[in-house]
């Protein structure tokens, strides 16, 4: 990866930034839109003032942000001898917390400066600058010089400025930006210039903390810290500066009590065994505190011990295990956007209220999706306890450029997470966007970091490799087939969507997979869902994750509103996940094609009115077995290819003497289905599904079976667009 004025006064009113300028009229506000209630806590003076990265702190250290001058010229202009304005950094300049508002395209360059008092350098020091992020190409200069560059709008990265340094007075910071949003072939996840459905405003330019350190010549640049829980040890690796020598020293604290020490080489393993070593999980997530030092340079950090592996449970399952026990993981989509912020969190406060409010309804996972969020973020995970499946931004492309341009930001990712205990999994794709070479992504995803499980793509485009076979489905769940060596997972569900007056983005033209007007009506909906998603996991499923936790824009479909003013899931929502934990027994009464073939009678000609009676003669139908589509149709198993528009289908099945207590159906339709027992209809089914679904039979519908005898069901399927396919059954799910 390539490390390639007017003076305004800033004014605060209400929590709007309002920069006035001397001898002329005060420039238009932003337009007052959608806030959180942390939005009145930040000032020109009070910019996410904590120490940005809890996994290397020192305690020197000088906080950046504030207002800095800004300009947005044309891309291929110089730097501008006069700025615009005044900007409040860390915020993107399309945000309102940024005082500015305002877009920038592709065709334009932004510009950043700012002073700042450099501390005495005595001899043997060195002064670096860092970027939390900054989205996407970036320009460094000091004093008019130049010293770095970057590209990149999700990893950190360090410039060592000492060089520039002019004694010890006022420096010249500027930055200089440039960033094609999505006319160019970068990791972007889900920004768009022109935003609508399911992509969200752009955001450009320094959107993460930056901060100043001053450090040893020969100094940390960065831990690699590794656990075992099997053996009780943390290993640490401490990278070094092309100076440092001698060797280093770590120290494992719990609780300010040292339980472990050791000694090693600079960028060598460094193992310390602790006795009795307490391992983290979301129940309890336990952080050793770790103190490094190398030569005269000392950092503070912390670890937690815990294993992540697909195993098979008592059944022959396979199941995800967190320290060596299986837990089923339930979360949420997490975009990490923010009204009034867009990428960045007004406060820290407002940083882990996500998470806190994710734990409080009883969720043990979040996928965060297709964004890297500060390092802060990841040490609240850490330290509150909740699982992360971990996205990469996708890009727009697979040219050459984009290929390059994914693997290195991919790889400083990784780099700089991989520290964090909260973070189990990887994913490298998702729903195919941007996908290549998943192959090889996922074998050097393993061998770089063997602690972790990857999902090779979450949703539709599935290679067969990595750990877990991830399906996405909307908004019931579903099941992906259970594998011989990989867990089953739903890596999207759900997306109820609810705009609630005084809390939308827009008033009109709000978005959700399915919409519902009140919270009560939301509310049973999701109890339904979870009722469902309950006999999944009793199936084999492993994970699910519903969509998702705020409002984003325009999509309504958070259990969050996006200002975080509202919960719309319903009171019981904690109750339901923790059932999630003593799933049912499922058993087949009238088994599916997914494992092995099942004989149907079918025809694709539209029959007489009364077909699905059980008087009715289907002796002149074709005899096939399911199931019936299009031969490549996802995780489905075509026994008998069905390309037509309509297809209908009849089987016979007997049932034992002693009446079914608990039945449903087992159902994988794609698109529209009507379902028939003995004569009558009990289901119908719109749209698409990814598997397998459950459809709970109401008394009505399970009084229709006839124990001991002979029943009929009956299946009409409509293809609509996209994939297509047919097949049910019948399950028994018995409570423990």
């Amino acid at each position: 990866m390539k490390t390639f004025i007017s003076r305004r006064l800033p004014v605060a009113v209400g929590t709007l930034l309002v920069f006035c300028v001397a001898g002329s009229a005060a420039a238009q506000a932003p337009p007052t839109k959608l806030r959180t209630k942390w939005a009145a806590e930040v000032t020109p003076t009070r910019a996410l003032p904590e120490y940005p990265r809890p996994e290397m702190a020192r305690p020197g250290w000088q906080n950046l942000n504030g207002l800095w001058d800004y300009a947005i010229v044309e891309a291929s202009a110089a730097k501008p001898e006069t700025f615009a304005g005044k900007i409040l950094v860390p915020f993107a300049v399309q945000s309102q917390l940024s005082g500015v508002a305002t877009p920038v395209t592709d065709q334009q360059r932004l510009w950043y400066r700012r002073a700042f008092r450099a501390p005495a350098l005595s001899r043997g020091s060195r002064m670096l600058l860092h970027f939390g992020a900054v989205d996407w190409e970036t320009h460094v200069f000091v004093n008019g010089r130049q010293v770095g560059t970057h590209s990149g709008g999700y990893d950190p990265f360090s410039l060592d400025i000492t060089s520039a340094i002019k004694g010890s007075g006022d420096q010249e910071l500027v930055v200089s930006v440039w960033d094609p949003t999505d006319k160019g072939p970068q990791p972007r996840g889900k920004q768009v210039l022109e935003p609508k459905s399911i992509w969200y405003t752009a955001v450009t330019g320094i959107w993460q903390t930056v901060w100043l350190e001053t450090v040893p010549d020969a100094y940390i640049t960065h831990l690699e810290i590794g656990t075992d829980a099997s053996a009780g040890t943390i290993t640490v690796i401490v990278r070094s500066n092309s100076g440092a020598s001698g060797n280093a020293q770590v120290v494992v604290n719990d609780g300010g009590r040292a339980v472990a020490t050791g000694t090693g080489p600079a960028d060598q393993p460094i193992i310390l065994r602790v006795p009795q070593a307490k391992l983290w999980s979301p129940d309890q997530p336990f952080l050793y505190d770790l103190h490094v030092k190398l030569g005269r340079d000392e950092v503070q950090s912390y670890a937690g011990i815990r294993t992540i592996a697909v195993q098979r449970d008592g059944a022959g399952v396979n199941r995800l295990f967190l320290n060596g026990k299986p837990l089923f993981e339930y979360g949420l989509l997490d975009q990490g956007w923010w009204p009034d912020g867009l990428y960045t969190a007004p406060t820290d406060e407002a940083l882990a209220s996500d998470i806190e409010t994710t734990k409080r309804l009883g969720f043990n996972l979040i996928r965060k999706h297709v964004k890297v969020e500060p390092a802060r973020w990841y040490y609240h995970a850490d330290r509150l306890g909740v699982l992360v499946w971990q996205d990469m931004p996708s890009g727009g492309d697979t040219t050459p450029q984009n290929r390059d341009m994914f693997a290195a930001e991919l790889e400083h990712v990784v780099d700089a997470l991989r520290t964090h205990p909260s973070i189990i999994m990887w994913v490298p794709f998702n729903e195919g966007w941007g996908q290549h070479e998943t192959e090889q992504y996922v074998q050097w995803l393993k061998q770089k970091d063997p602690s972790r499980l990857v999902n090779n793509a979450s949703g539709w485009t599935d290679k067969g490799v990595g750990d877990v076979s991830d399906v996405h489905s909307y908004p019931s769940p579903i099941r992906p087939p259970l594998e011989d060596k990989r867990a089953a997972v739903l890596g999207e569900f759900g997306g109820l969507g609810l705009p609630l007056e005084g809390h939308t983005w827009i008033e009109k033209g709000n978005w959700g997979y399915r919409s519902y007007k009140t919270t009560d009506e939301l509310g049973q909906a999701y109890r339904d869902l979870l009722y469902q998603l309950r006999i999944l996991a009793g199936e084999g499923l492993s994970a699910a994750i519903y969509t998702q936790t705020t409002d984003v824009e325009i999509e309504v479909n958070g259990m969050l509103t996006y200002d975080r003013a509202v919960v719309k899931l319903p009171p019981d929502a904690k109750e339901l996940s923790s059932r999630l934990a003593s799933p049912p027994t499922v058993r087949d009464v009238v088994a599916t094609s997914e494992r092995s073939p099942q004989a149907w009678r079918y025809t694709t000609t539209a029959p007489p009115d009364n077909w699905f009676a059980v008087s009715f003669d289907d002796r002149a139908w074709t005899q096939g077995n399911g199931g019936f589509g299009r031969p490549g149709t996802a995780h489905a198993s075509v026994g008998t290819p069905w390309q037509t528009t309509d297809i209908w289908l009849r089987r016979t099945f007997d049932l034992p003497a002693a009446p079914l207590t608990n039945p449903h159906l087992r159902v994988f339709h794609d698109d529209d289905a009507e379902v028939f027992l003995n004569g009558q209809k009990v289901a119908t089914l719109p749209g698409a599904v990814s598997g397998y679904a459950v459809v709970p039979l109401d008394a009505t519908a399970k009084g229709l079976l006839h124990s001991g005898g002979s029943n009929t069901i009956a299946v009409h399927v409509k293809q609509v667009r996209g994939g297509q396919f047919a097949d049910a059954g019948l399950i028994e799910v018995i409570d423990k």
